[in-house]
Formats: C-alpha cells, structure tokens, sequence
C-alpha cells in the first residue's frame, strides 16, 4: 500500500429516516479542522435510501466541501452488509486518507466491518484527533486500562486511518446556509444476496433513557449523594430546569443511576450549557467528560474537591438543604 495514494478526510454522515444524527455533525466540525491543517477536501459520506437532497445540502451547509450520497432502495435501512459494500467499495476507489464514524450503536458495528475488509487499523471510542506535524498521522487519543490512562494511537503504515468518535466530544459548527460545494449522487450497484438479513418492520420504542449528550441542562451526581433514594432531589432539579440527571462512576458502580447516564471518560462526555455536579469529587476521569460545558455549577462539602477549582460556582454546603432552596428558587423565577 503505497499511503501517498491517499488523500482527504471522510465522515460517515449517520442518518436515521433521513435525519441526521448529532454525531455526524460534531465529526464534521473536527474534520473541518482537520482537512484545513493537512489542505484537503473534506466529505461528507451518506449511505442510504433515494430522496435524501435536502440532507445533502445540510451536511454542507454545516462544513462538508462534497457529498458523496450513496443510494440504493436496499440501502434505506441500515444493514452492516449492505453499508460495508458501499462503503468499501466507495473507499477502494476514492483512497481517502482518514474515515471517521461516530460511536454510535449503528458505528460501534460499521466501523470494525470497515476497517477489516479495508485492511487497516481502527482506534474505537475516541475522544480527541489531532494531526502530527511533519507525518501527518491522525493521533488518535482514548481512555485505557478503565479510563486510568489514556492512549494515543497512529495508524503509521495503512490507510485509511480510521477512528469511531463519541457523541458529544466535539462541537459542531455554525450552520451557513450560503456555503456551497459538490454532491455526487452515485447508484449503487446492490442486490438483496448481497445483504444477509431482511428487515421485515421496524418498530420504534419509546426512549425510557434520555441521550444526555443532548441535554442543556444536566444535574449530575457522585459519591457524596450518599444513597439511591437521595437522587431522587436530583431528579427534581433536573425536571424543573427541564434537563437531565447524571453521574459520576461512583454512582453508577453503586447502581444509583443507570450507567446510560454517567459522565466522564468511560461514560459519555457532555458540553451542556450549565452543568451542576453535586457531591462529586472532580476526578480527572470525570472532568474529561465535561469540562467543556458552558456553565459550572459544584455542589459540595469539601471546599478542596478538584471540582470546585474548575465550577464557575462553587457552592459548600449539604446538597439537602441547598438543592431544595435551588428548586424554591427557580419555580419562583419561572413564575
């Protein structure tokens, strides 16, 4: 494999009934970025079913140069066979020099398909991507060892370089409306013996879990909460700011929550626009997951806790009798 071959930045543009999700417009920020340092085009890469022009132009509009809209009626719904041929397909012709998927369920399966059939090497479940100067090689960086240490890893010697991403690592851009580029609309050639599975119905299940990645307003709990049943004033807080509870590890490893619902590097990593963290401590772990929030409120009894140093608010108290009188406070202001 003679690597110079290849050139230019994809992100696999996840899309369900035709609505893109969030992941992909936060990987086409960072790959914006990313095609700007090594001065190459970035695509946006869309498999799916026939109809899909306006999505075309969004994912322009939010930074791709080109669309590559890769249709088939057999491809409306997702199939990891069906997807891996396309994608292949497409990548073996095209020779981009980085693929990037989101870490979604449907990319967590791709990805691996992908990068065997590619013969190349994928870093899953990143949370940071930069280039090294003078090589050029994605540095893809992960959590290791639960989350004690994190990895930095290159794909030196095969392309393409290939990494899934976490919702929520990354920020999408500004939609511009006015940007312009190019989309290739290309008719694949599948055929039903191609895919090995039938999808019969698909059935939509009410969501019993929110996605915190998408909540503006989270109230996230540690240690310091003390038991299950205290999460239950959480959850109030939560509910009259209309926003979602969290947790650290602690709270999950003690099954307080829903391990849907933990923050930080072995869970997910959140940008709300205010975060309030009560009784938790700040380990670094954590503080990966949401140090980029817009706002930060701690609640704690320990004044030292790493967490108050980096809260843009940092409240000592009991969370029993401050969290109630935050709740008094913000049903007054609503009223």
């Amino acid at each position: 494999m003679n690597i110079a071959d290849y050139k230019g930045v994809w992100v696999f543009a996840e899309q369900r009934d035709g609505e893109l999700q969030k992941v992909a417009l936060e990987l086409l920020g960072k790959g914006r970025a990313i095609a700007d340092k090594l001065g190459v085009k970035l695509t946006a890469l869309l498999v799916g079913g026939e109809g899909m022009e306006d999505v075309t132009r969004e994912l322009i509009a939010f930074g791709a140069d080109e669309v590559i809209y890769a249709h088939n009626p057999l491809l409306k719904h997702f199939t990891t066979d069906g997807y891996t041929k396309v994608i292949c397909e497409l990548a073996n012709e095209k020779k981009p020099e980085i693929i990037l998927v989101g870490a979604s369920f449907i990319g967590r399966d791709l990805g691996p398909r992908v990068a065997a059939r590619l013969s190349t090497g994928l870093t899953a479940d990143c949370t940071g991507l930069e280039t090294e100067d003078g090589t050029n090689h994605l540095l893809m960086t992960r959590p290791a060892f639960g989350g004690n240490l994190m990895a930095t890893i290159i794909c030196a010697d095969h392309r393409p370089q290939m990494a899934t991403v976490r919702p929520g690592v990354f920020a999408k851009l500004a939609k511009d409306e006015n940007r312009t580029g190019d989309v290739q609309a290309i008719a694949m050639d599948v055929k039903e013996s191609d895919i090995r599975t039938k999808t019969e119905e698909v059935v939509k299940l009410a969501k019993t879990v929110a996605d915190i990645t998408e909540a503006e307003f989270i109230v996230s709990g540690g240690r310091g909460v003390g038991a299950k049943e205290n999460f239950a004033l959480l959850e109030e807080l939560a509910d009259v700011l209309e926003g979602s509870i969290g947790g650290s590890r602690a709270a999950i490893d003690n099954a307080w929550i829903d391990k849907a619902y933990q923050v930080g590097q072995t869970g997910k990593t959140v940008r709300p626009k205010i975060y309030i963290a009560i009784g938790i401590s700040g380990a670094i772990q954590h503080l990966a997951g949401m140090q980029d929030s817009d706002f930060i409120i701690a609640i704690n009894k320990d004044e030292s806790a790493p967490i108050m140093q980096i809260a843009d608010v940092a409240l000592v108290g009991d969370f029993k009798k401050v969290v109630p009188e935050l709740i008094a406070q913000i049903k007054e202001a609503k009223n």
